[in-house]
């Protein structure tokens, strides 16, 4: 019985050793991979020494997005994101937050406690893409919300490329967010374990030439790049 008991055993430890190593192995690739670097000779400019223009790159632990604001000089983005198109239309927004992700994933996950484990599969072996863009009043810097000033020419950058990301007008769907002043689009781009949201916000801050690493799978992956403030 006792041997029996120790057989078990290693056939556990075996499967649970054959279980980890491809998460193991995921995390040290995306660790090496986010520290190799794309731009990195990049430095952030002083606000002080001429105009620049603030974004913050929020996360939640395991997602990021790119928090713009609504109207400046370089892009106006209330035709493209109208405030039309969600619950609260009226309040005074003075940014907007985008993010990409899989979208089922996106749309089925509210909240972490609502995950499916067969949503998160089908999400990390290929998906649609979708865009979330929610939008804020005056959003404050904090741990979870860090700083970059950019200058005019790469905010340019920036947003021009964000919006090559979107489906075009006529035919890019509205669906609804999680909360009134929060919006889904649909996007182009396909969702996968090699191509996943925090990528998404690191090939975006890439195309403006600021620093990100190569591979930015994970929201660790984009922060560590973002100064704390």
């Amino acid at each position: 019985m006792a041997a029996d008991r120790a057989k078990a055993f290693r056939i556990l430890r075996w499967v649970a050793a054959i279980l980890l190593a491809p998460v193991i192995l995921f995390a040290l690739a995306a660790w090496i991979g986010s520290s190799i670097p794309r731009n990195g000779d990049w430095i952030e400019p002083d606000p002080s020494d001429g105009r620049t223009i603030p974004i913050l790159i929020g996360h939640n632990g395991i997602h990021t997005e790119i928090v713009m604001p609504l109207v400046s000089p370089e892009m106006d983005w209330r035709p493209v994101f109208p405030a039309r198109d969600i619950a609260a239309a009226f309040r005074p927004y003075t940014h907007v937050a985008v993010s990409w992700g899989e979208r089922a994933f996106f749309l089925e996950t509210p909240e972490w406690s609502d995950l499916d484990p067969i949503t998160a599969i089908d999400a990390m072996t290929g998906g649609e893409g979708i865009v979330h863009v929610a939008h804020y009043v005056r959003p404050a810097t904090s741990q979870d919300y860090r700083i970059l000033h950019l200058r005019p020419s790469e905010y340019a950058a920036l947003v021009r490329d964000i919006a090559m990301q979107l489906d075009p007008a006529e035919t890019r769907e509205i669906l609804p967010g999680y909360d009134r002043y929060d919006v889904f689009y649909t996007a182009r781009g396909r969702y996968h374990i090699g191509n996943t949201c925090n990528q998404w916000t690191g090939d975006r801050l890439a195309a403006a030439g600021i620093a990100i690493g190569q591979w930015t799978p994970m929201a660790g992956g984009v922060m560590k790049w973002v100064p704390h403030p």
